[in-house]
């Protein structure tokens, strides 16, 4: 055998899907493997071995091929069933270690090409078993190991920090939407703006307008709303607000039915839960509209349409008085409420105008929402800066491991044949 042979991994390797429920296995003495960077624990143990443990979901979600680890578990330990582990058939053949680092250093291009799906994005294990891997013998696969291993740790290390970090961009986001809809952004705004019309006023307006419209039957009539509480409000308006429910303020329905296969090929963007899933020669608005995902993982998703679009029946579309609300605000305050935790939890997710129109919400004068609107931008613009700076961060850190690993294997590649040659 040529001593850098590459072999597929179904010959190398068992593949052995996991069998512990991630969220309800119990805690106990064994390591439990998941797709995230720690470990946690469980009081059971599906294999003895040394191991590499690959994902088989997306990392990323749905939608998207993406894939942020890949484990090596050696001893006693569970293996989540969302997980596949890959176990060397002859340890003087394959170190798994060796493998371990060969994956993990190479699965963006050996492995996520391989995710499909369109919304659920999985690996076939079947393809995985084709992928071919360069096999020196154990000596030089225990070399290249040893000299990686540090560099490898700490390129873990400062993938966990920059994926924290990203997280944390996106809570600052949330808290940035969460001080808007309390007013603390604008208090000097309002300081200096102390006689706009009150929001009272407004919601007076916005009523009146959506009477209108149920008797013109463009929109259907609600089920009367409860009258606000003192114990639902969950903070203190700032002076001019004024507290009303959802319902007050929108009226839902869906999108009108439209699979793949019956899209035909056009411009028009058609929009789904989690926003545009593909293109059609029709429409069915003919203006900028609010969609909320209905449906689904993403039940709850804001999105915002061109003028032209069609509007799937996986999300609603919203209608507000547009005299009276500022588009941008709705918006901002729409993701900020965080509908899909008011979903239905059954077979999948799902959100209905008897469960959102309740919601207590609050409502600012429409010039104010315009100044929420100017201030959160300017603070997104800030975090999108921040979020960009991490991103390169890590795109430089994978770049100069490449680099790392190519230089590391062509060397000992070199090596080999300069031995063998003077053999």
């Amino acid at each position: 055998m040529n001593r850098w042979q590459k072999i597929e991994l179904g010959e190398l390797c068992e593949f052995i899907k996991g069998e512990t429920g991630i969220a309800k296995a119990p805690a106990g003495p064994y390591p439990l493997v998941t797709t995230g960077a720690e470990r946690k624990t469980c009081d059971s143990y599906q294999f003895d071995a040394k191991a590499v443990c690959l994902p088989t979901i997306s990392s990323a979600g749905h939608g998207k091929k993406s894939l942020n680890y890949i484990h090596y578990q050696e001893g006693k330990f569970a293996l989540g069933t969302i997980l596949v582990a890959l176990i060397p058939k002859d340890e003087n053949q394959l170190n798994a270690k060796y493998l371990h680092t060969y994956l993990f250093h190479y699965k963006d291009i050996l492995i996520v090409p391989l995710q499909k799906g369109a919304a659920n994005v999985s690996l076939p294990i079947k393809k995985v078993k084709k992928i071919r891997i360069p096999v020196p013998p154990i000596s030089e696969q225990l070399k290249l190991t040893n000299l990686l291993q540090n560099i490898d740790s700490d390129y873990c290390e400062l993938l966990k920090e920059n994926n924290y970090q990203i997280d944390l961009i996106k809570k600052l986001r949330q808290k940035i939407l969460q001080e808007a809809i309390e007013g603390k952004l604008t208090a000097d705004w309002r300081a200096e703006n102390p006689d706009v019309e009150p929001a009272g006023e407004l919601l007076a307006r916005i009523r009146a307008e959506k009477a209108q419209l149920i008797k013109d039957k463009k929109i259907k009539k609600q089920k009367p709303l409860p009258p606000i509480r003192e114990e639902e409000k969950p903070f203190e308006l700032p002076a001019g607000w004024v507290w009303c429910r959802l319902g007050d303020l929108i009226s839902i329905s869906s999108g009108d039915a439209l699979i793949l296969s019956d899209m035909k090929e056009g411009q028009i963007p058609v929009f789904g839960g989690n926003g545009i899933n593909g293109y059609h020669d029709d429409y069915n608005t003919d203006e900028v509209t609010i969609t909320i995902g209905r449906v689904g993982a993403y039940c709850g998703a804001v999105h915002l349409t061109p003028e032209y679009a069609w509007i799937t029946d996986n999300c609603f579309r919203v209608y507000y008085s547009k005299r009276n609300i500022d588009m941008n605000y709705f918006v901002l305050h729409l993701k900020q409420m965080e509908l899909g935790k008011m979903s239905f939890k059954g077979a999948q997710p799902v959100i209905s105008g008897k469960r959102v129109y309740p919601l207590i919400t609050q409502l600012p004068s429409l010039l104010e929402q315009k100044a929420i609107v100017a201030k959160v931008e300017k603070l997104f613009v800030i975090c999108d800066q921040l979020e960009t700076q991490i991103t390169n961060n890590k795109t430089h850190a994978e770049q100069l491991m490449q680099a790392v690993l190519k230089e590391a294997f062509t060397q000992t590649s070199e090596q080999d044949e300069k031995a063998a040659a003077h053999a």
